[in-house]
């Protein structure tokens, strides 16, 4: 089976190999790009999309079919992740250290779990102390990292930035609570059917955004035809509709790396992990 794989690999690899020599050269003036397209965008951007950030239309609105296929390819990652290393098997026994004392207790009856404070608190089998300076640190600039990845959601129609970057940084402000911490009281905060539902509600919002434009008489992604739906200048109706994109894929994008994160730490266990 292995050698099979290895085989479909190869062949694959060499089938794109094979077609990447259709490509023009690399920093060719006279391939399709340079010629006519690239000063298209830069002239008519504005004018056609109202958005500054010439990025920002471009994968939002002239190739925004592209973008949401890799936003999908982000969400398909996340589920594949999750099906592959998700672990149900119920855990035999479990880790806890007293605070005041350090003393560890093993419990075996994976039916008994204590409930942990002030004076308790979980612990892996290979358990490091927590250290009081991490932990209040990153307590204290994680609201901060996560303002910040709001902001490059908000403002990625007039700024560099948007879904991805923000999506990315969102979710590293929770994987760092995870590794100041520990893994259980990041799955403790966000479960896993929520983080699951938000994945494929920022997907949705994306597709339904896109398609509500159809009946009211424009092509899938035709911004310009929410004016009548949302209240404003309609000469920026467009930006809004791309900011609504951006915000779905950022919401995409935090659930799925949140969902990565978990499941290849901890094994699929969700117990135990960096």
């Amino acid at each position: 089976m292995r050698f099979l794989g290895f085989i479909i690999v190869c062949v694959t690899g060499a089938l794109l190999l094979y077609g990447t020599g259709e490509f023009p050269d690399w920093g060719d003036p006279d391939s399709p790009a340079s010629t006519h397209l690239s000063n298209h965008y830069i002239e008519k951007a504005f004018e056609e999309t109202q958005v500054p950030n010439l990025v920002t239309a471009v994968l939002a609105d002239y190739r925004g079919f592209d973008t949401m296929f890799e936003t999908a390819v982000v969400f398909c990652a996340g589920l594949a992740c999750f099906l592959l290393l998700r672990d149900f098997r119920e855990k035999k026994e479990h880790f806890y250290r007293h605070t005041p004392t350090g003393v560890i207790l093993h419990v075996k009856d994976s039916k008994k779990i204590l409930k942990v404070g002030k004076e308790l608190e979980h612990m892996d089998k290979d358990w490091v102390p927590s250290d009081l300076i991490i932990k209040s640190v990153c307590r204290i600039i994680i609201p901060f990292i996560q303002i910040y990845a709001l902001y490059v959601v908000a403002h990625g129609d007039f700024s560099p930035g948007g879904g991805f970057q923000g999506g990315v940084i969102f979710s590293s402000s929770l994987i760092l609570l995870a590794i100041s911490y520990d893994l259980k009281t990041l799955v403790r905060r966000i479960k896993e059917k929520v983080l699951g539902i938000y994945a494929a509600l920022g997907v949705l919002i994306y597709v339904g955004i896109g398609a509500i434009c159809m009946p009211m008489g424009g092509e899938f992604l035709d911004y310009a035809k929410l004016v009548p739906l949302v209240p404003g200048d309609p000469h920026h109706i467009r930006a809004l509709g791309m900011l609504g994109v951006e915000i779905g894929v950022g919401i995409a994008v935090t659930a799925a790396m949140v969902i990565i994160y978990i499941n290849i730490v901890s094994e699929g266990r969700h117990d135990e992990g960096l």
